[in-house]
């Protein structure tokens, strides 16, 4: 499972982060083949930059319906937290090739700016028209399910979260993302169903043993006043925490995320 997840992420590194286009699926027509070039030059230089985005203006330039260079252009706009800018590319490749673009600019509209109804809107269409598995998260920590799932959490529908995220498991074809388990967990806990909370949480060891694990365990030990297990997870936390072993994002906070005062801070009430 673990060669097969790392195949995953190479695969979607390859194709949503700055990927090589065809060109040869351009040849018959003589401005799209130059806009392809174009995109081509455009990715040989760095991402956002003045020369990269102006090859990719020229692409657009020779064939308007190249959608590629419209979404590698409005990338780097989001990255720069430049959404109004991102939003007028990204819209534009969508309209050219909704089944290609839709499933990221949901994505986007979840990592980027918590807009959840957004989200969950365009991965929706996203299932309505293509009858194939609808595929994962730009950085492929999520199927777009899961991400759906987390979506709903954040608009406060924990049970429907929790739905979503059981019916896309059951899936044959589904593989666990690194932190599927974890955020199930977190839901029950939410809940208050600590038995299964915790339950959950022990699978998520076995898939990417992470400081959060621990924090969420505690806390559900907290709540069944198991006041040894309570301060002992409190500690593998911290040790993991300390170790590097947490979840982290250069862009932004993720969800269920946990900081080390929060860690802190829950030992001392422990210790009281």
């Amino acid at each position: 499972m673990i060669s097969r997840k790392l195949l995953i992420v190479a695969i979607s590194f390859i194709c949503t982060n700055y990927g090589p286009p065809n060109c040869n699926l351009y040849k018959a027509d003589a401005r799209c083949y130059k806009a392809c070039n174009e995109a081509e030059m455009a990715i040989t230089f760095a991402q956002g930059s003045r020369k990269s985005q102006e090859h990719f203006d020229k692409s657009i330039q020779s064939c308007p319906s190249f959608d590629y260079s419209h979404y590698e252009k409005a990338v780097p706009y989001a990255k720069r937290g430049l959404m109004k800018e991102w939003k007028v590319m990204i819209d534009e490749a969508v309209r050219l090739d909704p089944k290609e673009h839709l499933g990221t600019r949901g994505w986007y509209h979840f990592f980027f700016m918590h807009n959840y109804e957004a989200a969950i809107k365009d991965i929706e269409k996203l299932d309505s028209l293509i009858d194939y598995n609808i595929g994962f998260t730009g950085d492929a920590d999520y199927h777009l399910n899961i991400m759906k799932a987390l979506c709903w959490k954040g608009l406060g529908k924990t049970e429907k979260a929790i739905t979503i995220i059981h019916e896309q498991m059951a899936k044959k074809d589904h593989d666990i993302g690194l932190f599927d388990y974890l955020h199930l967990g977190v839901l029950y806990l939410e809940m208050g169903n600590y038995e299964n909370a915790l339950e959950i949480l022990d699978k998520q060891i076995e898939i990417n043993n992470l400081s959060e694990i621990y924090f969420y365990k505690a806390l559900c030990y907290k709540q069944l006043n198991i006041k040894d297990e309570y301060k002992s997870n409190l500690e593998k936390a911290l040790k993991l925490y300390k170790r590097g072993s947490k979840m982290s994002n250069p862009y932004r906070e993720l969800v269920d995320e946990i900081y080390l005062s929060e860690i802190e801070n829950e030992i001392t009430i422990a210790n009281k």
